[in-house]
């Protein structure tokens, strides 16, 4: 996908209308340092530790584009607990040429309310095919919480569509973790585009993309194999028995109460 025709080119912070940086979520240093991000065509990898405002950049982003804060397309409309920041009206998103024919916001937090939404939708006099058949057909609370992601992920999206993913890892496997990086390169090549938080290493090695970490004090592009997330986890693989006798032998703890 050509730069210019990608759905979304970048987003930037509206500095002058933020009502104050002392409170959330402009308190957050990332998000008070934030001012223009340049997001790939293909995928936009969002990373940090917890606290950074990772998730909530991204749920300001999906927000902004139109999106359910709780998670689902732009037909869901369903609130269980409003508890979304202000951030959305405070960002400019910069678009494309071309608008996407499909967006999604998959949250893994709260899929299992978008599931919920889907049967109570379904449930109501409807002209057009369940909601559920986009889905695979078996109602995504008969599966596993694994099992429900990986439906949505098989049959959901279509392609020609903005996908805005909030750390898919935690409802899935190693393995189902290395197949999904095929499903989004399948969906890249029908010209689909991705925004994706992520703490794990696997979901964030898809080639065609750009990094950008979230620390206490700025936001800024990362290479992969620069990454804390991968130099960790081969530190640890490389070496688990090291690495353990290290966390664990005697003395003051490596964690904090």
């Amino acid at each position: 996908m050509h730069p210019f025709n990608q759905y979304l080119r970048s987003i930037s912070l509206k500095r002058d209308e933020v009502p104050s940086f002392e409170k959330y979520p402009f308190s957050i240093p990332a998000i008070r340092n934030l001012k223009h991000i340049d997001l790939h065509p293909k995928v936009t990898y969002i990373i940090g530790e917890n606290g950074t405002g990772k998730s909530t950049l991204l749920e300001a982003m999906a927000v902004a584009f139109g999106l359910n804060p709780e998670g689902g397309s732009r037909n869901f409309r369903f609130s269980t607990f409003d508890s979304h920041s202000d951030l959305f009206r405070h960002l400019i998103l910069t678009k494309g040429l071309r608008r996407p024919d499909d967006a999604f916001f998959l949250r893994a937090e709260s899929f299992f309310n978008v599931a919920t939404e889907i049967e109570k939708l379904d449930r109501e006099p409807a002209f057009s095919p369940p909601i559920i058949h986009s889905f695979g057909g078996v109602p995504l609370h008969e599966q596993s919480h694994g099992e429900s992601f990986w439906a949505l992920m098989l049959n959901r999206l279509g392609g020609h569509g903005l996908y805005f993913f909030d750390e898919p890892e935690a409802a899935l496997s190693p393995t189902r973790q290395m197949a999904a990086i095929r499903v989004i390169h399948d969906l890249v090549q029908a010209d689909s585009q991705f925004v994706i938080a992520t703490h794990s290493p696997i979901v964030m090695a898809y080639p065609e993309s750009t990094i950008y970490e979230l620390t206490e004090d700025s936001i800024h592009e990362v290479k992969y194999q620069e990454t804390e997330h991968f130099q960790i986890t081969r530190a640890f693989l490389s070496s688990p028995e090291s690495a353990l006798k290290e966390l664990l032998e005697d003395g003051d703890s490596k964690v904090s109460p």
